[in-house]
């Protein structure tokens, strides 16, 4: 028996990922709540956001430590960085959509936006459903065919809300404000399909790194 089997691995990474997604999901949770307040007043909602998103941060290093001090990880230390850095992403996403509303001074959102921002609640919970898979993979399949449905649903609600604004607004300030924000919201959605799907690939399928580094623009494990 080889002498690393006698070793034991350290299985924390799963609960962190899980509480990750966590996050995603209370970030993804207030955007919504976000979008759909009729007052206009979204400042509670961005330090909400903000609050989660430095939660996360914290995580992200948290995984980054117990990296560089662990002997035997249960999957690739690269894979298992790579997937900290993807899921603490999209908080960041999540967080620069609420802060552009702040920023454009906007006091009403539009429905194409509140539809996006429940794509990326939908695929969130997609999202904690695969990982709390991750020891035992099955039914993840499933789970990653469902990110891609509805990262194609927010593809076309971003594509039609994008013509509208050229074909039915006329104040060219708010074409750019909403075309950014929408923008922001749309590189929410393809980060919770583009790069988490690569990262579950490789650790299901762990002879399979096609096209890793492409997918993956991120440095290796900081010491």
């Amino acid at each position: 028996m080889p002498f690393a089997k006698l070793l034991p691995r350290e299985e924390q990474y799963f609960s962190l990922f899980a509480q990750m997604t966590s996050y995603i999901n209370d970030a993804a949770r207030t955007l919504v709540e976000m979008m759909a307040h009729s007052n206009g007043d979204y400042q509670e909602f961005v330090q909400r956001i903000k609050s989660i998103e430095h939660a996360c941060d914290d995580l992200t290093h948290n995984v980054a430590t117990r990296l560089n001090q662990s002997f035997i990880t249960p999957f690739d230390r690269e894979d298992i960085f790579m997937m900290s850095k993807a899921l603490d992403d999209v908080v960041d996403l999540i967080d620069g959509v609420a802060r552009a509303v702040i920023m454009y001074d906007i006091h009403e959102t539009t429905e194409p936006a509140k539809q996006l921002a429940g794509v990326i609640q939908r695929m969130a919970l997609q999202l904690h459903e695969v990982v709390s898979m991750l020891k035992k993979p099955k039914g993840v399949t499933e789970r990653l065919v469902e990110l891609h449905r509805l990262e194609n649903d927010g593809d076309d609600i971003y594509q039609r809300a994008v013509g509208g604004l050229f074909h039915e607004t006329r104040d060219p300030m708010e074409v750019i404000k909403w075309k950014d924000i929408y923008e922001k919201l749309e590189a929410a959605i393809d980060r919770c399909e583009n790069c988490f799907l690569p990262t579950a690939v490789c650790f299901l399928f762990p002879r399979l790194h096609i096209c890793r580094c492409a997918m993956f623009s991120i440095s290796p494990v900081p010491a």
